[in-house]
């Protein structure tokens, strides 16, 4: 790799960091090992080629285009956390991706919406995390959190609640997105 390719991807790799928390090489080799997937099966459940895949873990690529794709991703996330604490089994969690797989990304106030891993294997589905989770992944696919927190500022003198629901929901961990949230419920 020349010189300009390995800074491209070095950029790449912090965008994705910025946008993602982690490079998403590092995210997707984690859940590779805690939902003991392999490359092509974890494209296949995030409905990604498997050269655009490579492209994104490698850095070639920066972004994750599609919304449905980043709100699987976060599933994804969720059910290895669950796998890990020893909440559900690795038949559980086989069955739980193929049901992430089928369903995320789908309209938030839709009856079909994300990725919600069925009670009946065990692990409750939590409905607020999931609308939150969808609505950054909207707004994170849109733009990066350089824009969004510069859209949050512009917008914070003449409109401070929207300014406040660009910077949480666009910026912020999900769980102050979910207090937020919460918060303005009736």
């Amino acid at each position: 790799m020349d010189a300009a390719q390995q800074e491209s991807t070095e950029k790449a790799r912090e965008q994705q960091t910025t946008w993602y928390g982690e490079p998403l090489g590092t995210l997707f080799r984690r859940l590779i090992a805690d939902l003991g997937l392999n490359q092509a099966r974890l494209a296949v459940v995030l409905g990604l080629s498997a050269p655009m895949l490579s492209q994104l873990m490698s850095g070639q690529r920066a972004k994750i285009g599609n919304p449905a794709v980043v709100q699987r991703v976060r599933s994804l996330q969720d059910l290895a956390a669950e796998v890990r604490a020893g909440r559900i089994s690795a038949a559980e969690a086989t069955s739980s991706m193929d049901e992430i797989r089928r369903t995320s990304g789908g309209n938030v106030l839709g009856t079909h919406s994300t990725a919600t891993r069925s009670s009946s294997i065990g692990v409750p589905a939590n409905p607020t995390k999931r609308v939150v989770r969808e609505i950054q992944a909207l707004l994170r696919s849109v733009s990066d959190a350089t824009e969004i927190q510069g859209a949050s500022r512009l917008l914070a003198e003449s409109h401070p609640e929207l300014a406040e629901f660009l910077r949480v929901y666009g910026i912020a961990r999900t769980r102050e997105a979910v207090e937020h949230y919460e918060s303005h419920q009736g």
